[in-house]
């Protein structure tokens, strides 16, 4: 049986980083989860996957969910990757509306994403305009981490990926 693999689904890059950064620090394959089938994930004792939020949802996250029965006993993890600061709080909310029935117990890491409206798909720019909108009726002082990063990454370019994010990951998959 082979070690592990990663299976990542990245719509922008950031997640798709995270996954060849995790490849390099573990030596697991590496597999787009829309071009994973579930023979070749059953090869693997562990399988992490990583997937970009969009709209609270971890993207990646229906391969699990299609084919848990099969993988269930296998180690595994998911990394999720956003554009807001990590605020336990909100990593909270994420798991409890991705991370229900068998997947309930599956340990959840977060790696800070990055932010490019001028890469962004209409629809996603849309709605992130949208929701900035909303956000700027608030007032300031009362901003979440996520509104303030939100109305802070407005017109510029950011990446705050970084490495560091993949260690507590990393240590649950010596352990």
């Amino acid at each position: 049986m082979k070690k592990g693999i990663i299976l990542y689904q990245s719509k922008y890059g950031a997640t798709s980083k995270y996954a060849r950064w995790l490849q390099e620090m573990t030596d697991f394959d590496c597999m787009e989860t829309p071009g994973a089938a579930p023979e070749q994930v059953l090869q693997y004792e562990t399988v992490v996957l990583c997937g970009g939020i969009y709209a609270s949802g971890i993207a990646g996250l229906s391969f699990l969910k299609k084919y848990f029965g099969s993988l269930k006993d296998k180690k595994t993890a998911i990394l999720c990757v956003g554009a807001s600061p990590y605020d336990e709080d909100a990593l909270a909310a994420i798991r409890q509306h991705n991370l229900t029935g068998d997947l309930k117990e599956i340990p959840l890491f977060y790696g800070r994403g990055a932010w490019d409206e001028s890469r962004m798909k209409f629809l996603d720019w849309t709605l992130c305009r949208m929701l900035q909108k909303a956000v700027a009726k608030k007032d300031p002082d009362t901003y979440e981490p996520w509104m303030k990063a939100l109305m802070g990454a407005v017109g510029q370019v950011c990446d705050w990926t970084d490495r560091k994010y993949l260690l507590p990951l990393v240590e649950y998959l010596k352990g």
